[in-house]
């Protein structure tokens, strides 16, 4: 699955051979005077983006009541007017 091309043929068509590599797969070795000198081959598939939605679950430590009020309700200035 691998294709062994001169170097001057590569430099005469290298977006199409780089095309090719990308929607096949398959490797390219680029040679000098017939010595393997590059390997061409397709890049890995981007990563996934991450999810967001729990993304900090477990970086958070709770600590005391989160639930009741910080004040009480006889210190509420809204609530005495």
């Amino acid at each position: 699955m691998e294709e062994s091309i001169p170097i001057s043929k590569f430099k005469a068509t290298c977006l199409r051979l780089l095309d090719e590599v990308n929607k096949t797969g398959k490797k390219i070795i680029v040679t000098r005077k017939g010595e393997p000198i590059a390997l061409v081959i397709p890049a890995p598939p981007p990563p996934k983006p991450k999810r967001w939605v729990g993304s900090m679950k477990g970086t958070i430590k709770i600590t005391g009541d989160i639930v009741s009020p910080v004040l009480d309700e006889n210190e509420w200035e809204v609530l005495r007017g």
